[in-house]
């Protein structure tokens, strides 16, 4: 059985949007500009160790495309071994519009969502992991398809922007795994969603 883990940096108010500055966001570009580079290897670490725990990837379109267009290129400046682990996991998209992906091992899943991602659950051993896709975890935690939240909070507080708990339609319980500094700066936090 697989379990769906929801992946995000995120700011101390929230905001997971536009973290590199490249949707225009008026606030976009906060991760760069609130980590130093002790942060930035030890985040890259981290992103690291947890793609190689991972026995795929589930991305809404939008995430899935910007990541297909960086990661098969990246090079040793950002991490070889993170890129290759992307590379070679399979890949599940969320989309009704994208018919050709160009990124290798994808399948994309065009029909209902809630059901596709059932199955996607019983099919894949292991962990299921979520970067970006902000409607789409929206989904999966309204549906309670979502099994762990792990969140790299930023300093920093943007006081507006889209929030990863923005639209939720009830009370959603979480149970605290872990939590451990990155770095000089960032903290990461584990919880998992409480069912039932």
């Amino acid at each position: 059985m697989g379990k769906i883990v929801i992946s995000t940096n995120v700011t101390l108010d929230g905001v997971v949007q536009d973290p590199d500055g490249q949707e225009g966001f008026e606030l976009g570009g906060w991760f760069h500009q609130y980590v130093g580079s002790k942060d930035l290897g030890d985040w890259t670490a981290n992103e690291t160790e947890e793609a190689l725990g991972a026995e795929a990837l589930l991305l809404g379109r939008r995430s899935f495309e910007w990541f297909a267009s960086r990661t098969p290129a990246m090079d040793v400046r950002v991490s070889r071994k993170w890129a290759d682990r992307m590379n070679s996991l399979p890949k599940y998209v969320v989309s009704s519009t994208l018919e050709h992906p160009q990124w290798n091992n994808t399948t994309v899943l065009n029909g209902d969502p809630v059901k596709e991602i059932s199955e996607l659950k019983r099919k894949v051993d292991g962990e299921i992991l979520v970067y970006g896709s902000y409607q789409l975890v929206r989904t999966l935690i309204e549906q309670n398809l979502a099994d762990e939240l792990r969140l790299v909070v930023f300093p920093v507080v943007l006081g507006t922007g889209l929030r990863i708990f923005d639209e939720t339609g009830d009370k959603k319980p979480l149970h605290l795994v872990n939590t451990r500094k990155i770095g000089d700066g960032l903290v990461s936090c584990a919880y998992e969603f409480v069912q039932g």
